[in-house]
């Protein structure tokens, strides 16, 4: 009997390159994503040897696509993104309407109708989430300052993405030169069953899924949790593709953002995370399998200018879109970095311009060069951040004068109490952990001075009494600022080592006998920071082990003498 294992052959031979490639990139410094990409290369129909089957590959990556955008909406939070609404909204939007002008330019400059262009610009125009993510986690900014800065712009490209997928369709004929009856009507129409479809999410969907969940894991099962986590993700996704006429996409995106409302929405996370993963993997290969490495040597110039406009245009115009709201300069390189790349979204976007008529196959292919090249270089982006910045303050009078302090959210108001200002407590940060110590230090009457770059979190803390000071505390003009010559202690709750270090030898220089705690997001982190003999350093997973530890034991240790004494 003759069997079709081409969709067990095409996943064997996906997973097993895409971990080889994966792992030789990760040993160059290179993300994963990379190697998964040229997995797909490989066994793609442009490339010799084994082909996978592409029609089957392309189902999969659907999947990959909803379980992707799953987790984004799982992750999505409304008030994370207000809290650096100033910068991220506005910077964002103008940054995508920069870089979508600049690939569209190119698009035009080709030949290509303006269809094709405009999906070129949005394509180069929105970085890859995972990308970023990844690389926050890899150097513990996530939950700096930086970091959510960085994240809350990400969430708001994501954002106007989907309003892209959604309007792209119904925009396609006209796009295309072709025109269209009655336009206003199908978009009309379109953006009827879309909100249609919002509203029964919020009405429905926000109510059911939680309650859902709750039922589930009731039952003390974790296969059938993560399968009816898995059903709503990609239930959600099909059927208001096939009911309301949207997007993959936007259904797994809301489906994660209603999961999000319940309590579980932690556990759901987790549970799912190795399946999203996987299906991650075969996204990535599917997109790679669509690549034509011949459009490297036919057109190599456009693959550069495509490559500038990611990694150079892009970056460019961040850095000057936060120079212009007066944050530091440093914030500005590390946004920058952050978005000089694309990933999943653009591949989407590719996708669906191609199969709508609009992008022409070669323009997926330099996507997706321009992709692997921006990604492969992003890691060396990130590491440069520092040199950058030293070079450019030595070379750059207009630099230097830009990170003077005279912005008035860089300085205590001239009312904060003096006596507030002797043996207080200065606080680096003001995230999950910084914000719960600082509550608890204030209901203890102790005096604290809050350092945080976000300049919005600077302005409620005023606004509540606080003492706070805007910027990167790394740089003494900040710590000097928060009156760090007259501080007890100096505690840090974010930042990475390098930015630790330089804070603790400015408060040290300016107050020899300080005290200094630090809050450290691995071991491997702690034991350079105290190889560094920079200060007393915390582990949050180890000290809430060693507090529930103690807990324990004050709770057994009096049964266990009772039993002893029983025994003897």
């Amino acid at each position: 009997m003759h069997h079709d294992f081409s969709l067990i052959a095409t996943i064997a031979a996906g997973f097993g390159l895409a971990m080889l490639f994966g792992y030789i990139a990760a040993r160059l410094k290179m993300p994963p994503l990379v190697g998964y990409l040229l997995a797909g290369i490989a066994i793609g129909p442009a490339t010799p040897g084994f082909v996978g089957d592409v029609h089957l590959a392309g189902q999969l990556a659907e999947i990959g696509v909803m379980l992707l955008m799953f987790g984004v909406g799982l992750h999505f939070s409304l008030g994370d993104l207000m809290a650096v609404k100033r910068l991220a909204v506005p910077g964002a939007i103008v940054q995508i309407a920069v870089a979508t002008a600049m690939g569209a330019g190119l698009g035009l400059a080709w030949g290509w109708s303006f269809g094709g262009a405009l999906v070129l610009g949005l394509a180069l125009s929105v970085a890859s989430t995972v990308v970023l993510l990844r690389a926050l986690e890899a150097r513990g900014q996530l939950e700096s300052g930086n970091g959510r800065i960085a994240v809350g712009w990400l969430v708001v490209e994501d954002l106007v993405m989907v309003l892209v997928l959604v309007l792209l369709p119904p925009l396609a004929g006209i796009l295309s030169g072709q025109g269209t009856e009655n336009l206003a009507g199908t978009v009309g129409l379109t953006l009827a069953k879309v909100g249609a479809f919002i509203v029964l999410m919020l009405v429905v969907g926000r109510r059911l899924f939680p309650k859902l969940l709750f039922l589930v894991a009731g039952t003390g099962s974790r296969e059938l949790f993560t399968l009816c986590t898995v059903t709503a993700a990609i239930g959600v996704a099909y059927g208001s593709a096939l009911l309301f006429d949207v997007s993959f996409a936007l259904g797994a995106f809301f489906a994660g953002m209603m999961m999000r409302e319940s309590a579980y929405s932690h556990r759901a996370a987790d549970e799912t995370l190795p399946l999203r993963d996987a299906f991650a993997v075969l996204f990535f290969v599917s997109v790679g399998m669509l690549f034509d490495p011949m459009v490297l040597v036919q057109e190599p110039l456009k693959v550069l200018a495509v490559a500038a406009v990611i990694i150079v245009g892009k970056t460019i115009a961040a850095m000057g879109l936060v120079l212009a709201f007066r944050y530091p300069l440093n914030t500005a390189l590390t946004v920058g970095a952050s978005l000089a790349q694309i990933g999943e979204f653009s591949f989407i976007l590719a996708g669906l311009g191609v199969s709508l008529g609009l992008l022409p196959p070669q323009g997926q292919s330099l996507i997706l060069a321009g992709a692997l090249v921006s990604i492969a270089l992003n890691s060396l982006l990130f590491a440069a951040i520092e040199p950058a910045k030293a070079w450019i303050l030595r070379n750059s009078d207009w630099a230097r004068r830009m990170e003077q302090r005279d912005d008035p959210l860089g300085e205590l108001p001239e009312d904060t109490d003096e006596s507030h200002l002797q043996g207080q407590v200065v606080l680096v940060g003001h995230g999950r952990v910084g914000s719960r110590l600082a509550q608890e230090l204030l209901a203890q009457g102790v005096h604290i001075v809050v350092a945080e770059e976000q300049r919005e979190l600077v302005e409620a803390l005023r606004g509540r009494g606080i003492a706070a000071v805007s910027g990167d505390a790394s740089e003494p003009a900040v710590l000097i600022q928060a009156h760090i010559a007259r501080a007890a202690m100096l505690v840090i709750t974010g930042g990475d080592n390098v930015e630790a270090q330089r804070m603790v030898a400015t408060a040290r220089q300016l107050n020899p006998g300080i005290r200094v705690l630090l809050r450290a997001h691995s071991e491997d982190e702690a034991r350079l920071l105290r190889e560094a003999d920079v200060g007393e350093v915390f582990i949050a997973e180890q000290s809430l082990a060693e507090q529930l530890s103690r807990e324990v034991l004050a709770v057994m240790q009096p049964s266990s003498a009772l039993r002893q004494s029983a025994h003897a």
